[in-house]
């Protein structure tokens, strides 16, 4: 037979161990607990982002993202995923800004002055301004007479058949141009919210080393790149 199992050992209570006092409650302060049931108390907040409906713009994105990715894209939209970087984006802002077309407040300004000189007998002598030239029609007569030096097309315009035919155009007249990031930043160049094209027509003696540069730099990259203009996307 097996043996009975030991019973526990009991350990005698601590002869100078006090039992604990309840802390003691202001009875003036009476305790009035919050229902949550239906009809009671307002809800706490909490965070609900996750059952909010995402804007329309993002959720188009998104879909264009993912519509981007399954479908196959031709090459004549897949080249605008291939633009320059940032160090030669930088380089050319810092050149195209010095050619920003003038406000209309400086135009106003200006006219008032010729205005005044003319009042006052004077002879009025007007240089031809070395500016940007926009507007995607204008910009493809220039490219057509030969007339731009350098051409800038943004990334992202909306809808693509706008533009998907102008590298086709440059690279026939011998006209460099590039692909940059972002139609907002051309559209700061000519004071509009966005751009979907500049050109370069003339610019001043100091910058033409520098001009002729990205010029070189930008056939080699997109004119001459038959690689570019014959991968599919997608």
């Amino acid at each position: 037979m097996g043996k009975a199992a030991a019973g526990k050992k009991k350990l005698p209570s601590a002869p100078l161990s006090e039992k604990k006092r309840k802390a003691q409650k202001n009875p003036l302060f009476e305790k009035t607990p919050r229902n949550f049931r239906v009809g009671g108390d307002i809800q706490p907040k909490r965070d609900l982002s996750r059952f909010v409906k995402w804007p329309k713009y993002v959720r188009l994105q998104r879909m264009k993202r993912i519509m981007l990715l399954r479908l196959k894209m031709p090459p004549a939209i897949n080249q605008f995923n291939y633009s320059i970087d940032k160090n030669q984006a930088s380089t050319l802002l810092r050149l195209l800004k010095k050619y920003t077309p003038e406000t209309r407040e400086a135009k106003k300004q200006r006219l008032m002055e010729m205005a005044q000189q003319k009042k006052d007998g004077q002879e009025v002598k007007t240089k031809k301004p070395q500016v940007l030239k926009y507007g995607l029609n204008h910009v493809t007569t220039l490219i057509e007479n030969k007339v731009a030096k350098l051409v800038v097309i943004a990334h992202d315009v909306d809808p693509i058949e706008l533009v998907c035919w102008l590298p086709a155009l440059c690279r026939k007249k011998d006209v460099p141009y590039c692909i940059i990031k972002g139609k907002g930043r051309v559209g700061q160049l000519v004071h509009k919210k966005s751009a979907s094209v500049v050109a370069l027509t003339t610019v001043r003696q100091e910058d033409k080393s520098e001009m002729e540069t990205l010029a070189n730099n930008f056939k080699a990259q997109f004119n001459e790149n038959a690689d570019v203009r014959r991968r599919w996307g997608g």
